[in-house]
Formats: structure tokens, C-alpha cells, sequence
């Protein structure tokens, strides 16, 4: 029996994900597996400088791994769950969500500073309007600017002293061990993370009989969460562009497990913002999120786009980066 390819991206944030699920193919399926470097137009419009936005490469990176696998250069393909579209893709199947790391976002800053710390004015580097309009919102009176680059080239900036913080994922600096280098960790009721922020996506071709074996691998806690955040995404993706936050968790209630969702809409300076919350079984998760969502909407979450956009700083696309 041939080797399970499993394709990555090259950045050391990338292969750590794909070679921590195929550990775990090698461990739960006992199958060898080869991990497979697809190259993608990101990657090249990164190395010669070129903005990502510019670039036309809205999802380049998923992209790229998608078509190896239809290609049948791959077996298998893992992505940061946050980066997938929400809409399925033809010829392809999710088959497992593994155990998700922490969601939260991480500050990494300068002489150990919390955001609060950090003096009016400061530069904080992030490329999610996400994080922006929740940063303005806190109302600290940060100069946020736009960052690019893998997770070294951004707390580099740091270093240098070019940036005064960055903000990234903690996910991310967990799975290539620098999570010492996080100054401070941000409490979701400040800072609510994108949509399945933390949790890996494993995808092979549909019909494949891989995908059979694969489904062992995924955490159906793990599923839960994401399946809402992502049902919250989807439904505000159809009827507003504004910045979008979601964190579901698995809780214990007194019948049993109960899932609650936390979501936030917010204009792009973050003057204005609808904030829901919702509790339901987690076997209705996506039912759940939708109707969270739709409860946002109504409320004004589709005019919130609408507000002043003004001084906005220049920042990739929330779905493109990993960090």
C-alpha cells in the first residue's frame, strides 16, 4: 500500500500542521505518509514583495492545495480551518476537524507590554480588519498599521523596532513552540477570534476511499464549534462585508452539552457593532450559528459596512494568512 500524500505549503507554520496530521494518520490508520510541498502564487507573490490583495490571490494558498488534489498530486490536503471559503468545492470533502488548539489572539509587543501598556500612538502591526475594527473599538488610541509576512517576519518587525506589537494568532505561535514570545494573550470579550480560528481542516477528494478512513481523525467537539462559527460567517457574508468574530465552545449544562456561540459584527473603524450570543444542542450547530447570524442581521449587522471607512490602514484579506 502506497504512502498517504499529504500536501503543505513550505512556511514552517504550514509543514508543522501537515506533518502534525500525519502523525496522526500514521498513528490512527498505521499508513505511511509522504508530506508533498505545493508551491503556491502566494507564496511566489510574497517572496517578490507583491501585495497579496494586489496580487488578486484572495485564498491563493488554499487554492493551490485544492486543485494538487484534484490533480492527484496529493491525497490529502490541511489547511487552517479560518482560511476556507465557506461555500463547498466541487470534487472535495471535509473529512476531519482534529483537536483545536486555543482561538484566542496574542499580543507580541515590545519590552513585554500588554496592549494596555502600550503608550497612545503606538504602531501594531495587523493585516485583519478583523482585529482592527475590535483594536479601535478597545479604544487605546493605537496607530494601527498593516502587516505582512510569515510569523517570523512579523515579530522581527517587533524586534527591530519598526512595530511596537504585533497581534497573531496563538494558535499559530503554539504549534512552532514561540508561545513564550506572546505578551499577552486577548480575552474574547475584547477580542473575539475569526471563525474557526485554532482548528485544522483536513480535505481529500470526494469518493475517495481515504476519506472513509480519515474520518477517525476528527474531534466531534472540535466539528461542533467550527460548523457554527462557520454558519454564523456564511450567513453574514450574505448580507453585510463587515469585520466578523465568532467563538462557539462545547460546555457542560445541566441536560447535558450544550453549545454557546459568541459573534460580533462591527463597522470597519469600530464605532459601531452588533454583538449576539446563543445557546443550543451541538448536534444543530450549523442551525444554531444561522440563526444567531440572522438574529444580527435583523438587528442592523448589514448596515454596519456602511459607516465611515475612512484612515483605514492597508491590510491583507482576513482568509489568506495563517498567522
Amino acid at each position: 500500500m502506497r504512502a498517504v500524500r499529504v500536501g503543505t505549503r513550505a512556511s514552517v507554520l504550514a509543514t508543522t500542521q501537515s506533518g502534525h496530521v500525519a502523525a496522526m494518520i500514521r498513528e490512527r490508520l498505521g499508513r505511511d505518509v509522504e508530506l508533498v510541498e505545493v508551491r503556491t502564487e502566494g507564496d511566489r507573490s510574497q517572496a517578490a514583495g507583491t501585495p497579496l490583495a494586489a496580487a488578486g490571490s484572495v485564498g491563493v494558498f488554499v487554492v493551490a492545495l485544492r486543485e494538487a488534489l484534484l490533480a492527484g498530486e496529493v491525497d490529502v490536503a490541511v489547511h487552517s480551518l479560518k482560511d476556507l471559503p465557506t461555500y463547498p468545492t466541487e470534487g472535495i470533502t471535509l473529512v476531519a476537524t482534529p483537536p483545536r488548539e486555543d482561538p484566542r489572539d496574542v499580543v507580541v509587543a515590545r519590552d513585554g507590554l500588554t496592549l494596555g501598556e502600550l503608550p497612545v500612538g503606538s504602531r501594531v502591526g495587523t493585516g485583519s480588519p478583523r482585529r482592527v475594527a475590535q483594536l479601535r473599538a478597545l479604544g487605546l488610541g493605537l496607530d494601527l498599521v498593516g502587516v505582512r509576512g510569515n510569523v517570523d517576519t512579523r515579530i522581527g518587525k517587533v524586534r527591530a523596532g519598526e512595530y511596537d506589537a504585533v497581534v497573531l494568532a496563538r494558535a499559530g505561535l503554539a504549534r512552532i513552540g514561540r508561545l513564550d514570545e506572546a505578551t499577552e494573550v486577548l480575552d474574547p470579550l475584547q477580542v473575539l477570534p475569526a471563525p474557526g480560528q485554532g482548528a485544522l481542516a483536513v480535505e481529500c477528494r470526494a469518493g475517495d476511499p481515504l476519506a472513509e478512513e480519515l474520518a477517525v481523525l476528527d474531534d466531534p467537539v472540535t466539528r461542533a464549534a467550527v460548523e457554527a462559527e462557520r454558519a454564523v460567517l456564511r450567513t453574514l457574508e450574505g448580507g453585510c462585508s463587515a469585520p466578523i468574530g465568532a467563538l462557539a465552545e462545547v460546555v457542560e449544562g445541566e441536560d447535558g452539552e450544550e453549545l454557546w456561540v459568541r459573534a460580533v459584527a462591527l463597522s470597519p473603524d469600530g464605532a459601531l457593532s452588533v454583538r449576539m450570543s446563543a445557546s443550543g444542542d451541538p448536534a444543530d450547530a450549523v442551525g444554531v450559528g444561522t440563526r444567531l447570524a440572522g438574529e444580527m442581521l435583523a438587528d442592523g449587522a448589514g448596515d454596519l459596512d456602511r459607516s465611515d471607512q475612512h484612515d483605514q490602514p492597508q491590510h491583507e484579506p482576513e482568509q489568506v494568512r495563517n498567522a
